[in-house]
């Protein structure tokens, strides 16, 4: 893609070869020539056309920077490939698109990318450019750098343009910094402003395809401010050409010329300038001509070989002739301006000016071979400010290939993955070949001969010419990788060198820079290599050292030749060092090529580090160091191995007199420093000339021999040589430059220094302590604080409120400790410093901090190592006296002497975390001149966006700092957005190799401390590349790295509770788990095994499924395949076995592994190969290992590819949740995942609004049907009607249901309870369909049981109305004859009548009496035998209207038996502990007879028991369970008899407390501790009788409403008084009919309005009333917050021990103060629906009329219509208004029903909805069922109320989010008054037991509390440490209150702990918000 776009601009750069022909052509002109051709003609090429004449533009703006950083394409508005753009194919053009966009003629050209065209290409483009410079200026200049990378290319470019237009140019330049589609570049200003003096005004941002109209329009209408701006308004400097520009920089370089001589064999200083660049041109000259040989790193060497053995070879002779003349000239120059410089300056001068222009020549070509070579590896844009940096590789990209051949442009980044992944072969990779053309170099050729006659010999060996080979020769392999090098920053260069070192390979030490042109030392490269090596020293003590290797003092051999000679000088080193890898590369490696250009003068070093052996080549480390090339051509380099080597070693091939050679020996020879010259052409033997100089002949001798031989010299030289090298004296090496000395490298190093003279002359041990006090004891002593709150004893509330205020303490000494001095240092530089020196910074500081503790920690391991060695003896002698004792006591000093030197990073960011969450968890605010804590996040997140490991569990405290942790990630999601995130966790046995394995697979760098293991859990994020985003559904992987199990520190127990819960945590947090298993030790890994299972089965029980893999690494063999059928049937073996125990342990039903988790041992086991490919520290890494670690990766990428991974809140939450419940003992129980419960919450609030969608409708199409009813028009109720009915709401509801499961954020979690939900909705809507169908089926049956008195009742009216109309006549008629006023004696005529009517018609029809309660209750109770006196008694005392609500039942009961009071309630160990001796003193009496049925179950005398005292809570609950029975029997039994249409019977009441008798003598039956007295029957009764009547009244009253006919006829008294009196005034039929129908309709109308008024009020109130538009706990805390204020007791007992009631009286006054407080969007429902109902009756009557009079109908026509329009709307009787046949007029009726109508409508709008209560629907009703019908199980201990909103929510169990102390429920301590005040969620986390019945004599641990019986085994009670503060408040106001209610006292064990009392009500209802 680079490439691509890379061609692309230079084509428009440079324009085609023809055009170049005549380059003096005009290019206007050929703009205009160009447009004559057929095309679409643009309103610019039109004119131009036309005219003839050339177009002058109105802006002329050159675009100019890297062609990264625009997407040309059609879509470019600015470097448009329009159709005639693209046929003048150059890069000067009128931009047509933007002629379109704004109508001007804009020339644009296009200078992108021009420091990488040809030299002519440029000179052709300048000259041009030029001309238009002078002729018409330039108006801008546009800087085009990209995002990202903005500050280094906004300078390159600034000093590009500048070079080229002058400096004048500035003035013209605007900054255009391009992004992404999906970038944002907030902050390139600020970078930009802060780097240089960027004017705001000139810098533009817009995307890199400038396709957005908007931002070009910004664009130029900022160019245009700017030339108004200016003056003059347009550039018109000179353009500097190619060759200008070459002699520019030339001039410029001409000091960096000089030092790059190097190659230049020097004599001493020379201070002549001309001689200088003599020197220069010759060495150039030939530094930059290829070179071909086959070895490419001696291949001066083999040109030598080439020579003396007359061999053919293909290289050009001409090159051949250059170098070997230059090479004798060099000689001959020196040697004559030495000697005659002042003599013949002329001839000097002459000379010298000649070689200056072979210099240029020369230095082209150099230049030109090495940007091809960069082009060719594309890595041509990274040579100068940009640079490959290591996020480029970090990212987690495609597969790494492997064995398949490799394109060239591919090569540079397949090499560093193989190289990141510890793959040494990642030299020698295979190059595929662009074309079958193509020859391969080993390609056997064919020579085609048509002479038949030609001798076959002849042919055969004759030399046939190589047509095959090309100018372009294979890329060198150390060309790769020394181009890889040159363009990668500082950061990517530590990373691969450290690699390298890792793969046993050379490292650059002195490397010189094709671009700079001077020599670089690049020690910080050099600075995170660490070696370790054992010295065996002449006693052959073996000592052990592991340090970082520029620390390290060693000797140094230096290595360098001498000329050409036929020997390879680095595989003579590589059998020094090791024979069997490639240390240094040569001629014979795998990939060798005929050329190569950045390898020679390259000085590499390596060290030889032996392994304490006797096999050992060297008894100490050694660097050996290898100058590449002719060491005559690299003084500089040459003269610095001299002077820092042990040993020099000189390879010549011959030895001859004179020339440059000689003389360098002769130094050598003066010199003190041992020498040993290796000559080519000599075959004598190791011969010691003088001491300490050695010569040795190299002919005819073996490769073996010359090793081996060298190896004695060394070891003799070296044995008496004190001479040492440090690599960091590299850095004082004058004129040459060091990577470190780099200004934001040495702004970070000065930053790290200062922390660093923080600990100047304080040992080690002491920096924590001094500096670091927050993490120390303190930390430590708040985690076991911490800890111990999850595992209390006693009195449980005591100790919690105890360790609290010691948390809190700790906490107060943290906040008080001031900020160190370290951590202000620290916090500051990360606050201040840029992102790159936060980098050098943090980088430096880990090494000073590494270097500052290694040497103590190497003395402590010594100490450790010694002391450690003599208890082992005294412990071989059996010995146990004080001195193994005192032994024992010093060795854990030095272990903790060792924990405390141990100093790296990860405790500063710890001790930021602590210094946060001491500051976070106190309300203080920050002091003035304190450290601003509250940044400490988000410095802690920019550092882990930007891939810095970060700390997750503190592995020395063994605890996660959660307030840290959670803010962090809080932080991090503000950042970058809540991404999604795949987590890949590790687990494995301690050095099992897990960090190096994520190291070597994701290229990472896990911080450790130094030479230890990692400890504790880091985690890192690694980018999704952009390659392979697609096939993924996260943004990042989240990599944890854990400490090892069965880590040697720990021992015992501690180690198995440590290593579990390490486990534990560790599955859990992953996606995908590791679990890594080293070598094929059976005990080590069932050990393994055992943990991962365990792990595994608990993820299970807490519905977590992460994925693993087996990792087996350090198999030998793996290759063979039945081997590894093999290992994965044992292993499957061995994980079946594992399940099998841990489903014991866990309490789980699993056979196999696989029924655990999901597992294919074929796919999840992969076997490593071991890391080493021999034996350490010389071994490099197994080729076999990084192929493991790919395909490892790819198993990981399959698996991760079908994984939803999780969001970065959902792995805080998981965090919080995993490490909550691994505090407690039992994780399983004690596991709450609070995302999925956030979730499951938000899902049943939905649930909730699904189901109110179908009850409203049923509502809806109830009262539609149930009018129909009323009306005559419906006697069946059809369910398929139904259905169709319900069609559309419930497809609404199953398409919203379908919308939320499919679209929430949180679909992967909701989708475990889509099944089950939309199941729950099906329920509903059948249980609501079934429900209505029942309830219109009864209606239906009622109007049948009515219809005789419903027939009755229209026979009644119909005479009523004829007599009223009979006797209105002869009213009438008296009145006329009599002259009489007939109105003043109308009232009185019809009173005399009507009751004369009444009786008339009603004569032998009763009257239905009301029910006489007392005399009701008093039969049927005196029928059941109950005394009257004691009825008249309790019934005065009113006692019984409370008998539900009583805490305390012992005086509704007498004791039958000798039993202890004690209860199931809680029993501490304390309590067990007690003896029965101290029982039996105890003098209460009630204790002493509970004492006593211990002993005997028989039947004793009854004992009244104190008042004082109490039952035992579990007979307490089951009196209260038969009182809730035989309330629920009452109204299931009062609701089966049909009163309201059969009326009341006192059969109903009789039946009723007959079987509540019965009850109480069943119960009685029982054996129990007491029986009831008479006053518990006879209350009970009462209480019975109390319930029964309320429905009963009720249900009567609506029998008699409707079958009483003389109440009927009085009801209509004032109708047919009214109808009376129109006759009197001779009113027409149609007014009278008018009059009856506006008198029904009015009754109809109140009751329709109020019907709907009531379900649209109940909709309103549960989509706006906060407490009724949430799910159950929602509506709980609305609650609670109303008792709370309230505080009323008698209601928090109701609530505590008959919630339902509770609810449904919260719910109704919640109506009614709703109702009183929103009176104005009541009464706008109400008139709504007033209106509409009005507007239906207008209609109807409108609709009627108008069919009577279109089809000439009569009155019952008009009837039939306007009954059939309102039958679903209103009720509406027409069977009393038949006798109006004579109406003809109904125009009249209709103006008569019409001001019925308003007079109807004009009493609606006085309709108050206080009147709601009077209709059979009512908002609060409505509510009660929609709201109540969930679960109302309650907790056995607490009587908390399971708050799912499902009522039958099984398989899942009962919970509540906050339990409450059990005692307000009565629970107390067996055998005592003492209230118990523990919470149930502590409790279950306690030693504590229960008893879970009055009889039991076991008791049962709160930890098994499900084993107690069926009520306890469906609850789900989590520990949590989370205490809702309310019933703190709760216990302490109704302190007095509970203790009276109950009969218990909080005393001793029970006393209120004073941290209770503190609790205001204001923090308690504030408290509810958590829930």
């Amino acid at each position: 893609m680079e490439e691509d776009m890379e061609t692309e601009s230079l084509s428009l750069l440079i324009g085609d070869s023809d055009e170049h022909q005549d380059q003096d052509e005009d290019i206007t002109d050929r703009f205009t020539d160009e447009a004559d051709t057929p095309m679409e003609i643009n309103p610019a090429s039109e004119s131009a056309s036309s005219t003839g004449e050339k177009l002058v533009p109105e802006l002329t703006v050159v675009v100019i920077g890297d062609t990264n950083s625009v997407q040309p394409g059609s879509r470019n508005l600015l470097l448009a490939h329009d159709d005639q753009a693209a046929a003048v194919d150059d890069c000067i053009h009128f931009s047509f698109k933007l002629y379109d966009l704004c109508g001007r003629h804009i020339s644009v050209i296009n200078l992108l990318g021009l420091q990488n065209a040809e030299q002519l290409e440029q000179e052709s483009l300048l000259g041009h450019i030029d001309q238009i410079v002078h002729e018409q200026g330039i108006h801008a200049f546009l800087l085009l750098i990209s995002n990202g990378q903005h500050v280094s290319h906004y300078t390159s470019g600034v000093q590009r343009l500048e070079q080229i237009f002058g400096k004048e140019s500035l003035a013209f330049a605007i900054t255009v910094v391009t992004h992404g589609s999906d970038e944002k570049c907030d902050s390139a200003l600020t970078d930009l402003k802060a780097s240089s003096e960027l004017d705001e005004k000139r810098y533009h941002t817009c995307s890199k395809h400038m396709s957005d109209e908007k931002e070009i329009m910004a664009l130029i209408e900022k160019i245009d401010v700017m030339v108004s701006d200016n003056e003059p308004n347009r550039y018109r400097g000179a353009v500097c050409t190619q060759n200008k520009e070459q002699q520019l920089i030339m001039d410029q370089k001409t000091s960096e010329e000089e030092r790059t001589s190097d190659s230049v064999v020097h004599q001493t200083a020379e201070s002549d300038e001309e001689e200088d660049k003599l020197e220069d041109a010759v060495e150039t000259k030939n530094k930059c001509e290829p070179v071909s040989e086959p070895d490419g790193v001696i291949n001066s060497e083999t040109n030598e070989t080439a020579e003396q053995d007359n061999k053919t070879i293909t290289r050009d002779s001409e090159i051949e002739s250059v170098d070997t003349s230059a090479a004798n000239e060099k000689g001959c120059i020196n040697e004559y301006t030495d000697e005659d410089k002042d003599q013949d300056g002329e001839t000097q001068l002459y000379e010298n000016s000649m070689k200056n222009s072979e210099e240029i020549t020369s230095a082209e070509q150099s230049q030109r071979d090495i940007d091809t070579l960069l082009s060719r590896l594309r890595l041509d844009n990274y040579k100068n400010q940009q640079k490959l940096t290591l996020e480029n590789f970090l990212s987690l990209g495609p597969p790494v290939k492997q064995h398949q051949e490799t394109s060239e442009q591919d090569l540079a980044r397949t090499f560093l993955q193989r190289l990141m992944m510890l793959d040494h072969r990642a030299r020698y990779i295979l190059v595929e070949q662009n074309s079958a053309e193509e020859s391969h170099p080993n390609k056997v050729q064919t020579a085609n001969s048509t002479d038949a006659d030609e001798n076959d010999f002849d042919v055969f060996f004759s030399t046939v010419p190589n047509t095959d080979q090309h100018d372009r020769h294979d890329i060198h392999p150390m060309d790769v990788q020394m181009a890889v090098f040159h363009s990668s920053d500082n950061f990517l260069r530590q990373n691969m060198v450290t690699k390298l070192s890792q793969c046993q390979y050379a490292l650059p030490l002195l490397v010189p820079d094709p671009f700079k042109m001077d020599i670089e030392c690049p020690l910080w490269t050099l600075r995170q290599i660490r070696k370790s090596w054992k010295r065996t020293d002449n006693s052959n003590i073996v000592t052990m050292s592991n340090i970082p290797i520029y620390k390290a003092e060693t000797p140094m051999v230096s290595f360098f030749r001498l000329g050409s000679i036929s020997s390879s000088k680095s595989q003579l080193m590589n059998a020094l060092i090791n024979n069997r890898h490639n240390t240094f590369f040569h001629r014979n490696c795998p990939g060798n090529s005929k050329s190569r250009y950045l390898m020679d003068g390259v000085a590499e070093i390596a060290w030889y580090c032996p392994a304490g052996k006797s096999n050992d080549a060297f008894s100490d480390c050694i660097a050996f160091c290898n100058l590449h090339g002719d060491a005559l051509a690299h003084e500089k380099q040459r003269d610095i191995l001299i002077e820092k080597a042990s040993v020099n070693v000189v390879l010549l091939p011959t030895v001859k007199k004179g020339g440059k050679s000689s003389a360098i020996i002769s130094a050598l020879l003066k010199s003190p420093k041992p020498l040993i010259c290796l000559i080519a052409d000599n075959d004598s033997a190791a011969i010691q000339k003088k001491p300490g100089k050695y010569m040795m002949g190299l002919k005819d001798k073996s490769q073996s021999d010359v090793p081996e031989e060298l190896k004695k010299i060394l070891r003799k030289m070296l044995s008496v040589q004190d001479v040492s090298f440090k690599l960091e004296t590299m850095a004082n090496v004058p004129g040459i430059r060091v990577d470190e000395n780099d200004g934001v490298c040495l702004e970070g190093k000065c930053a790290a220094l200062q922390i660093l003279e923080l600990f100047h002359e304080l040992d080690v041990s002491k920096i924590k302590e001094t500096f670091l006090q927050c993490q120390g004891q303190l930390w430590h002593e708040w985690c076991n604080k911490n800890k111990e709150l999850y595992h209390l004893r006693g009195q449980i509330e005591k100790q919690k409120c105890q360790r609290q205020q010691e948390l809190k303490q700790i906490r107060q000494k943290q906040y008080q400790i001031p900020s160190s001095p370290l951590m202000q240092l620290f916090t500051e530089n990360l606050q201040k410093l840029s992102s790159n020196e936060k980098i050098y910074f943090l980088k430096w500081t880990g090494i000073l901090l590494d270097d500052l503790s290694t040497d103590d920690l190497s003395a402590i391991l010594q100490q450790y190592d010694n002391k450690w060695c003599e208890v082992l003896a005294l412990r071989k002698k059996h010995e146990k006296s004080d001195q193994l004792k005192n032994l024992q006591i010093e060795l854990e000093e030095i272990s903790t002497k060792l924990q405390s030197a141990t100093f790296g990073l990860e405790h500063i960011f710890r001790e930021m975390g602590q210094l946060y969450e001491a500051r976070a968890s106190l309300t203080n605010k920050i002091k003035r001149g304190q450290t601003n804590w509250s940044m400490y996040p988000e410095l802690a997140a920019e550092l882990m966006i930007s891939g810095h490991p970060m700390e997750l569990l503190d592995g020395d405290a063994g605890h996660v700092p959660l307030t840290w942790i959670s803010s962090v990630f809080d932080v991090v999601i503000e950042k970058l957005g809540d991404k999604q995130v795949f987590v890949l966790s590790v687990l494995g046995l301690q050095s099992s190799g897990k960090s190096t394995m994520l190291n070597a697979m994701f290229g990472l760098q896990f911080a450790v401390s130094a030479g230890r293991c990692t400890r504790g859990a880091f985690m890192q994020l690694v980018k999704v590349s952009a390659e392979i985003q697609k096939d993924f559904k996260f943004d990042y992987v989240l990599v944890v790295d854990t400490e090892g199990l069965r880590a040697l520190e720990l021992e015992g127990n501690t180690n198995l509770h440590h290593d579990n819960e390490l486990a534990t945590f560790v599955i859990g947090l992953g996606n995908l788990t590791l679990v890594n298993i080293f070598g094929e030790n059976a005990a080590e890994m069932q050990d393994i095994l055992q943990i991962a299972v365990q792990a595994f089965m608990r993820m299970k029980k807490v519905n977590l499924s992460p994925s693993c893999v087996f990792v087996h690494q350090n198999v030998t063999d793996i290759g063979a395949g039945e081997r590894n059928m093999e290992g994965r049937r044992r292993l499957q073996e061995k994980l079946d076995k594992m399940a099998q125990l841990a489903a014991k342990e866990e309490v789980c039903d699993a056979e196999c592994f696989s029924d655990v988790i999901a597992f294919d041992v074929q796919k999840d086991v992969k076997y490593f190969a071991q890391l080493w490919e021999g034996s350490p520290p010389m071994a490099p890494p197994n080729p076999g290992y990084s192929e493991s670690i790919q395909e490892l990766k790819n198993i990981i990428l399959s698996k991760a590819s079908k994984s939803n991974g999780m969001t970065l809140l959902q792995f805080k939450n998981r965090i919080l949740d995993l490490w909550k419940a691994l505090l407690n003992e039992h994780f399983v129980f004690s596991f709450k995942n609070t995302l999925e419960i956030a979730v499951y919450r938000k899902l049943e609030a939905q649930y909730g609004n699904w189901t109110w969608m179908l009850r409203e409708a049923l509502l809806n199409i109830e009262n539609q049907l149930h009018n129909r009813i009323e009306n005559e028009n419906l006697d069946k109720v059809d369910h398929s009607y139904l259905i169709k009915e319900m069609t559309t709401s419930h497809e609404e509801v199953k398409t919203a249901m379908k919308t939320y499961f499919d679209e929430n954020e949180d679909k992967e979690m909701l989708a475990q309870w889509r099944g089950r939900f939309e199941s729950k909705i099906k329920e509903f809507h059948d249980e609501q369909m079934k429900g209505v169908k029942r309830k219109l089926e009864e209606v239906i049956q009622q109007k049948k049981a009515r219809k005789k008195l419903d027939d009755k009742k229209t026979d009644f009216e119909n005479k009523l109305l004829q007599k009223s109309k009979e006797l209105a006549r002869e009213l009438r008629d008296m009145a006329k004859n009599e002259g009489l006023e007939l109105e003043l004696d109308v009232e009185h005529q019809f009173n005399s009548v009507w009751d004369v009517w009444v009786n008339e018609l009603t004569e032998g029809t009763g009257r239905i009496k009301n029910i006489d309660i007392e005399e009701e209750e008093f039969c049927v109770l005196t029928e059941l035998g109950i005394e009257s006196s004691l009825m008249h008694e309790r019934k005065d005392s009113g006692k019984y209207k409370k008998i539900s609500t009583i805490g305390n039942f012992i005086d509704y009961v007498t004791l039958t038996k000798h039993q202890d009071l004690g209860d199931k309630s809680e029993q501490s160990e304390d309590t067990e502990r007690e003896t029965k001796e101290t029982k039996r003193q105890r003098k209460n009496i009630v204790t002493r007879l509970w004492e006593g049925i211990k002993k005997s179950f028989g039947f004793g005398p009854e004992v009244q028991l104190d008042s004082s005292s109490a039952l035992p809570h579990e007979e307490q609950r089951a009196i209260r369970d038969l009182i809730r029975y035989v309330e629920k029997v009452t109204m299931d039994i009062i609701k089966s008899k049909s009163v309201a249409t059969r009326g009341y019977n006192r059969t109903y009441l009789h039946e009723v407390l007959k079987i509540v008798k019965e009850k109480l003598q069943d119960s009685e039956s029982r054996k129990k501790p007491f029986a009831f007295k008479n006053e518990f029957k006879v209350d009970l009764l009462l209480y019975v009788c109390d319930i029964a009547w309320n429905q009963l009244l009720k249900s009567h009253h609506n029998f008699r409403n409707n079958n009483d006919a003389l109440m009927y006829l009085e009801s209509k008294k004032k109708q047919y008084y009214s109808i009376f009196v129109s006759y009197c005034k001779n009113n027409s039929s149609a007014a009278v009919l008018a009059e009856l129908i506006g008198g029904q309709l009015e009754a109809s109308v109140d009751e329709a309005v109020y019907n709907k008024t009531a379900i649209d009020l109940a909709g309103e109130m549960k989509s706006s009333f906060p407490p009724f538009t949430g799910n159950k706990v929602n509506l709980e805390k609305h609650i609670l917050q109303s008792l709370a204020e309230e505080e009323d007791f008698d209601k928090y007992m109701m609530y505590i021990q008959h919630p339902r009631k509770l609810v449904e009286s919260f719910i109704k006054k919640a109506v009614k103060e709703y109702i009183s407080t929103q009176q104005d969007k009541v009464d706008s429902i109400l008139k709504k629906n007033v209106t509409s109902t009005m507007q239906l009756l207008s209609r109807a009557v409108h609709s009627a009329t108008e069919k009577v009079r279109s089809q000439r109908g009569n009155t019952d026509m008009w009837m039939g219509e306007f009954s059939r329009l309102l039958k679903d709307h209103l009720k509406f009787n027409t069977n009393c208004l038949q006798n109006f046949s004579d109406i003809d007029n109904f125009d009249f009726l209709k103006e008569e029903l019409d001001k019925g109508l308003e007079t109807v409508s004009e009493k609606m709008g006085s309709l108050s909805v206080h009147r709601m209560e009077e209709f059979s629907v009512r908002p609060d009703e409505i509510l009660i069922d929609q709201l109540c019908s969930s679960c109302w199980a309650q907790c056995p201990f607490c009587n908390a109320i399971c708050t799912n909103t499902l009522e039958d929510h099984s398989p899942d169990d009962h919970c509540v989010p906050f339990h409450r102390p059990y005692g307000i429920s009565g629970w107390h301590y067996r055998g005592t008054v003492e209230f118990s005040i523990n919470f149930c969620s502590t409790s279950v986390a306690s030693d504590h037991h229960f008893y879970p019945h009055y009889n039991s004599e076991q008791s049962i641990p709160f930890k098994l509390y499900r084993t107690a019986g069926p009520k306890y085994a469906h609850w789900s009670i989590t520990p949590d440490e989370s205490k809702l503060i309310y019933w703190k408040w709760f216990v302490c106001r109704f302190q007095k209150e509970l203790e009276e209610h109950h009969g218990l006292k909080f005393q001793n064990r029970g006393e209120i702990p004073s941290e209770w009392k503190s609790h205001t009500k204001e923090e308690a209802i504030k408290s509810l918000e958590n829930m």
